[in-house]
């Protein structure tokens, strides 16, 4: 079978899950407690971009030993345990924590001791569960189907006819709302809407189905987006330190939810803002404010790189040029040729920026 076989990858990944959560099972408590704490505030400087970090190995671990049948609690050298991982000069060399770390984690994991070498594994594990399953939200059991069958990452959510929880009854369906609470009563729930009830994590939904805001203010929408990222780089940062963390089950649910979130949300919001731009630019053209050149940033939502990115393309140049509605149109139709033809977007990315191209050529054509 190929190294290289996608099933062959997930089933080794699988194994080596398997393998580092057995063995961290067959640690004394003493030790799983240290490990956990180490993993933390490992975790910790990863997800915060420090430049550099030190950490200490356990002083015993349980490891298998040649020519001896059983476990053996191992003791590890007190010279041996500090080890260290970047420098202050990182910060100006932007170098990422995460990959010295997973360099001497692997050098580590190679030394003819066997204790270091278990140890360093054990450590490596007990940071990426601590990202996964601490430093993450636990969201909502959710289902997504593609907008589109061309469509790689599912992000519309399946209705399956059925009204969610109520949120007397689901913790989840409801948020406490700050400010609101009264001397002897708890704090007031305000229910999430149906529709944000059917994503992973409801109080990061932004926009109905129909792409009305939910929330008050697009400053707020960003800021759900920017957490939704951060849920997703958390995630990243895990897997890149510890690949074999992609055969989690919670791991598998966190993405799956979120990254379908993310994708619908970004894109609603990148519809909106593309519709409030559009409004500015007919008012301005009543106002006649626009007869000096008009040049248009139009945001849309790559989900590649999964952020807003910007296309910009002027529409009339520089100068005394009278606006006329049929400029916007012409640019518009030019710039849906470059797109549909540039490679740096994947199918899904085009699409959808054809899409808010689209709604751009329809409500200045009809002017």
């Amino acid at each position: 079978m190929s190294e290289t076989n996608p099933k062959f990858l997930s089933e080794r990944q699988a194994e080596e899950y398997k393998r580092q959560q057995s063995l961290f099972s067959a640690q004394p408590a003493i030790v799983q407690r240290f490990l956990e704490t180490q993993g933390k505030q490992i975790a910790q400087a990863i997800v915060d971009g420090d430049s550099q970090i030190n950490f200490s190995l356990p002083d015993r671990v349980v490891c298998t030993l040649e020519n001896v049948d059983q476990p053996a609690l191992v003791t590890i050298l007190q010279n041996q345990r500090t080890r260290s991982a970047g420098s202050f000069i990182n910060r100006f060399r932007k170098v990422e924590l995460y990959k010295e770390l997973r360099h001497i984690f692997t050098e580590l994991e190679q030394s003819p001791d066997r204790a270091i070498s278990v140890a360093a594994g054990l450590l490596r594990h007990s940071t990426v569960m601590h990202m996964v399953y601490q430093m993450l939200p636990a969201g909502r059991t959710v289902a997504y189907q593609p907008a589109d069958e061309d469509e790689t990452i599912p992000s519309i959510p399946e209705d399956d006819g059925l009204e969610p929880e109520s949120a007397i009854t689901a913790s989840s369906d409801a948020i406490a709302e700050e400010g609101k609470s009264e001397d002897g009563r708890g704090d007031l729930l305000v229910p999430f809407v149906p529709y944000a009830r059917k994503f992973f994590l409801p109080q990061w939904v932004a926009f109905d189905q129909n792409g009305e805001m939910l929330v008050k203010s697009v400053d707020e929408a960003n800021a759900h987006i920017k957490s939704m990222q951060r849920f997703m780089e958390v995630l990243f940062l895990a897997v890149a330190l510890g690949p074999y963390i992609s055969a989690n089950e919670e791991y598998a649910k966190k993405r799956y939810g979120m990254l379908g979130q993310l994708v619908n949300q970004g894109r609603a919001l990148a519809i909106y803002q593309t519709k409030e731009i559009i409004a500015r630019i007919s008012e301005r053209a009543k106002a006649g404010s626009l007869n000096r050149g008009l040049r248009l940033s139009l945001p849309y939502f790559d989900d590649q790189e999964l952020k807003i990115g910007i296309s910009n393309f002027e529409v009339i140049p520089s100068g005394r040029i009278m606006f006329v509605p049929a400029f916007v149109v012409r640019a518009v139709r030019q710039e849906e040729v470059k797109v549909s033809q540039d490679t740096r977007y994947n199918p899904s990315t085009r699409k959808h920026l054809l899409h808010l191209l689209e709604l751009f050529e329809q409500a200045f054509e009809n002017a």
